[in-house]
């Protein structure tokens, strides 16, 4: 169960708290407030009923506390007693949170009724409490009591925490100059009040600047799993090891928060404030399944959901799964975690590694668990081995192959679980390697223009050094883990707590913290840029100019020219062909469509052989269809349009893409193709070969439901 918490913030709403002082564009209530919207809107955000917040304000302009009748309380207003606080009492605290027209109020009698409103509401129960007062030091303070409320603090173990604008802190390395004889004696005052209570007593600058760090939300540890870890199986043989074990998520994803859909009431907002009412609504999703019908009005039939039936894909088709059968599929297992073997930890590759990752820690108060779970991890580490195992979580469930690693440190023996795959599970690709070049016969070279010469590897090496993410003097680590935020996490939970306090007004610019990670570290890049220029010399890395769209090309050829500097296509010519003056005409061969298409694409020369181009590549497609047999020819041809498709959208002739391509479909639905062509038409709305619509190219006046619609064979 998470520990209950109460905190009370004395707040300093004085007349001296309204001046703008140190350069800062806000007054000092505004400057502090940064601070106090801060925290509560994390308390807020938690959710938690057992954070309980209390408001006082000091120095206000009316006196309203249950200690006034006793004098030394006046201009102290209890804005909020000790309670949950949610989003109606959060955003109605700025209303009362203003400067006042009076410098009168004592903080240390502020301080002495929040420590009787903690105490009274938290009485014996076990309670972390807080006290946090925020001031100018300005106003008048009497200090006699200093020593009898300090002790009270300590024995009641509140912890007090005072937070001064503009007070004097030689660690922060801050000294306010020319400071008024009162402030000065009543920061002595407070300084001495911490000390003697064990408080924390800090500058508001620093707190402010603490806040760039973002909350991170303490997260309850929940169980996953509770049972016995097994080596053997303790029915049969008396040898088999049981440990009592509890399985806890160490790693894991912590998505941002989703948006819901809301509705505004009826009722104006104005009014519903009074009312006390929430202005929005939840909206409750309602479903409706259909299915094509022609006698039916508007082509579609409702179904209900009862009626609904489960398949499974069968290539094109779908093959029904009756329940009783879904029961004979599903494997018939039971709650386990079997240890299967071990191996050595060098044999498991990084990239085995799946989801999530939990730790194994022995049962609560079980020390014949604890020792036994030790044993096996201390065994695991000395040995430098992992245990590969079997887990199900539950009855029925499916099961689950996972690795054991062991973890031992000064607080903690336990097991680290990774899952692992299945032979299904991976992805093996073959790619050359990288320190020699296999030739077509098999010899291997060992130099090429492709291999880093030592000189490149030098360089490399030396670049890398400079890069370190670790300092190698002091061993200190940039960008841990532990320091490393998640930007667009914290960016929408801060918008959301901005927002919760500031309805209105413009966010504010992210913080530097979140910022950090999206580049490297400047001293690194500054040490750095020798080693990089070195790199880039013993490379040989030319800057490859970027590739012009449009039909600008036609006016620009030359930045298509390759960076040796060689005529591609005088070299492609045959000899004795005339190589003055632009082609009036162009052929491609059908057997090597592709390469010619691209080729002539490189630097096309007008629009009337762009337009014969794909005219050429429209008859080839449609050969090709037509003398395929069942699918063989289908791939070439979708490979084919795919290229046709992106030329056209590169020179923005997405009218020519588009008519080709109702003339391929018009022969298809009519059966010109050799016969039934439905399955190539197929291929074509899965890859998304349709029309080039207006989204995709500007000049297209296709709309994109006139695109979707294209696809459909029976839309004309």
């Amino acid at each position: 169960m998470a520990e209950k918490e109460a905190s009370i913030f004395i707040i300093d709403v004085g007349k001296s708290m309204s001046r703008v002082r140190e350069g800062r564009q806000e007054s000092d209530l505004d400057y502090c407030l940064q601070y106090v919207w801060d925290k509560l809107a994390n308390i807020v955000y938690t959710g938690r009923k057992g954070l309980v917040v209390g408001v006082i304000g000091l120095r206000t302009d009316k006196t309203n506390n249950h200690m006034q009748e006793e004098g030394g309380y006046e201009h102290i207003t209890v804005i909020q007693s000790i309670q949950q606080i949610l989003m109606p009492e959060l955003q109605s605290l700025p209303n009362y949170l203003k400067t006042s027209s009076t410098d009168t109020g004592d903080a240390l009698s502020a301080v002495i009724l929040g420590v009787d409103l903690l105490m009274k509401h938290c009485r014996t129960l076990k309670f972390t409490k807080r006290l946090y007062l925020i001031t100018n030091g300005t106003g008048k303070l009497d200090p006699d009591d200093i020593e009898e409320v300090a002790a009270q603090i300590k024995q009641n173990d509140i912890k007090l925490t005072i937070l001064g604008v503009d007070f004097d802190d030689p660690e922060y390395g801050f000294k306010e100059e020319n400071k008024p004889f009162q402030k000065q004696q009543n920061e002595e005052a407070l300084k001495k009040l911490v000390e003697l209570s064990d408080g924390v007593y800090g500058v508001m600058d620093e707190a402010i600047e603490g806040l760039q760090r973002p909350f991170v939300k303490e997260v309850k540890p929940i169980t996953s799993y509770k049972g016995q870890l097994r080596l053997g199986d303790p029915e049969k043989y008396d040898t088999a090891i049981t440990i009592d074990i509890e399985r806890y998520p160490k790693v894991m994803i912590r998505k941002p928060p989703s948006a819901s859909s809301y509705v505004q009431r009826d009722a104006a907002p104005i009014q519903q404030q009074e009312d006390g009412a929430d202005p929005l609504t939840n909206v409750r999703a309602a479903y409706s399944y259909q299915i094509k019908d022609e006698d039916a009005p508007g082509g579609f039939r409702d179904v209900p959901r009862e009626e609904l039936a489960k398949g499974y894909e069968y290539g094109r088709t779908a093959v029904h799964i009756s329940e009783s059968d879904e029961n004979i599929t599903k494997l018939d297992t039971h709650q386990s975690y079997e240890i299967l073997g071990f191996i050595p930890a060098e044999n498991v590759e990084r990239y085995m590694f799946l989801g999530v990752t939990n730790i194994l820690v022995a049962q609560k108060l079980n020390d014949k668990a604890a020792y036994a779970l030790s044993s096996l991890a201390r065994a695991l580490f000395e040995v430098g081995s992992v245990a590969v195992a079997r887990f199900v979580k539950k009855d029925m469930a499916e099961p689950m192959l996972t690795c054991l690693s062991p973890l031992i440190d000064d607080t903690i023996e336990c097991l680290v679980e990774n899952d692992l795959p299945y032979a299904e599970d991976l992805r093996i690709y073959r790619f050359p390697p990288l320190d020699k070049v296999l030739t077509v016969s098999g010899k291997t070279l060992a130099s090429h223009r492709n291999l880093p010469s030592d000189d490149t590897m030098e360089a490399m090496s030396d670049f890398i050094d400079n890069m370190s993410l670790i300092n190698p003097d002091t061993k200190e680590e940039l960008f841990a883990i532990e320091d490393v935020y998640s930007p667009l996490l914290h960016t929408i939970e801060s918008a959301i707590k901005y927002r919760a306090v500031h309805p209105d007004g413009t966010l504010p610019p992210k913080s530097g913290i979140l910022l950090e990670p999206s580049q490297p570290p400047k001293d690194l890049q500054a040490q750095s840029q020798k080693s990089l220029a070195r790199l880039i010399k013993a490379a040989d890395v030319k800057k490859v100019p970027p590739k012009v769209k449009g039909r600008a090309r036609y006016r620009d050829r030359e930045s298509d020219k390759p960076l040796s500097g060689l005529d591609v296509d005088a070299l492609l010519k045959k000899p004795g062909a005339d190589r003055s003056g632009p082609r009036k005409t162009i052929t491609i061969d059908p057997q090597n469509a592709i390469p010619e298409f691209k080729r002539f694409f490189s630097a096309p020369d007008d629009d009337a052989l762009v337009k014969e181009a794909v005219v050429q590549m429209g008859k080839i497609i449609e050969d090709k269809v037509r003398t395929s047999l069942g699918d063989s020819n289908y791939d070439l041809a979708i490979e084919m349009l795919g290229v046709v498709r992106q030329e056209m959208l590169e020179l923005e002739f997405s009218e020519l893409y588009n008519e080709m391509m109702h003339s391929l479909k018009g022969k298809i639905v009519k059966e010109e193709l050799g016969g039934d062509r439905r399955e190539f038409w197929w291929k074509v709305r899965v890859l998304k070969m349709g029309l080039i619509d207006s989204e995709q190219s500007e000049n297209s006046t296709v709309s994109k439901e006139d695109a979707a619609k294209f696809l459909r064979l029976r839309e004309s």
